[in-house]
């Protein structure tokens, strides 16, 4: 059965499944390297990086425990993480219903302009947002990250795309049965519409889980500092100095993102898919 399988495979498929082979293995590869220095000595991760450990230790891990909070590092990613998340994947549902499926006047040149500013650079926002949120006092505070990340203007073009997708006349026919928007929203749109939020989902907790540089900006407060500032604190001047500390908080930092993925990465696929064959 496998010979007689194998003979059927043609150049091209073969090719591709190399491609794709190799494609898994570059992917991989990155995390078995962090997963396997986790587990080695200092003087190992130093002198032989790439080879697999001569001796596992949990030093690193048991490290990460004794300098730093961990589970407040935990809980203070895991607040900015959900809250951005939360709010992001609710407004842009409900942009990307409104640019999608409502007609007003000009919503093509107001969604045209939405993508425009994708090509501002958004370090040229840095300074502006800053003494924005200086004077609203929250430096230091959660909503200096949270309130800024709630809009994605690439979350909801991908929305929207993948409403445009979504019959017209399921809405027609709810408009003529007499729902109303928020009907509409919720109960039509939103269950066909979960690919796509799974995927915002996802992208925008990543996006902030590893989010170093807003947090190292706006959170001066030890006890509202995040696992990636956690990091930070490994840093040293003598080359190998808490080594292990640092791949194993790695680690344990990749690893929420891994599940997560995991989980969603269906729904994940299908968004894609149908942006691709959408309007």
């Amino acid at each position: 059965m496998i010979t007689s399988s194998l003979k059927r495979l043609t150049l091209s498929q073969v090719v591709i499944y190399a491609v794709l082979t190799l494609g898994a293995i570059a992917v991989v590869y990155p995390f078995f390297f962090m997963v396997n220095n986790s587990f080695k000595t200092g003087r190992e991760i130093l002198h032989s990086p790439t080879a697999l450990p001569t001796e596992i230790t949990l030093r690193g891990y048991t490290g990460v425990f004794e300098k730093l909070d961990v589970l407040l590092l935990f809980k203070n990613s895991l607040i900015l993480a959900i809250s951005i998340t939360a709010l992001n994947a609710l407004l842009s549902a409900l942009a990307g219903y409104a640019f999608a499926k409502i007609p007003f006047p000009g919503r093509g040149r107001i969604f045209g302009f939405m993508l425009l500013t994708m090509m501002i650079p958004g370090v040229l926002f840095l300074i502006p947002t800053y003494v924005l949120i200086y004077n609203l006092g929250w430096v230091g505070r959660y909503e200096a990250l949270i309130v800024p990340s709630a809009v994605s203007v690439f979350n909801i073009f991908l929305v929207r795309q993948f409403m445009m997708g979504i019959p017209d006349e399921l809405v027609e026919a709810a408009r003529i049965d007499g729902a109303g928007e928020m009907t509409i929203f919720l109960r039509i749109i939103l269950p066909l519409a979960r690919p796509a939020l799974a995927t915002v989902a996802i992208l925008t907790f990543m996006g902030s889980w590893n989010d170093f540089f807003g947090p190292l900006l706006y959170l001066n407060r030890p006890d509202r500092w995040t696992l990636q500032l956690g990091l930070l604190q490994f840093r040293g001047t003598v080359p190998g100095e808490n080594s292990e500390q640092i791949w194993a908080l790695t680690t344990m930092i990749t690893l929420p993102i891994v599940v997560v993925y995991f989980f969603i990465q269906e729904q994940f696929v299908k968004a894609f898919a149908n942006v691709s064959l959408s309007k």
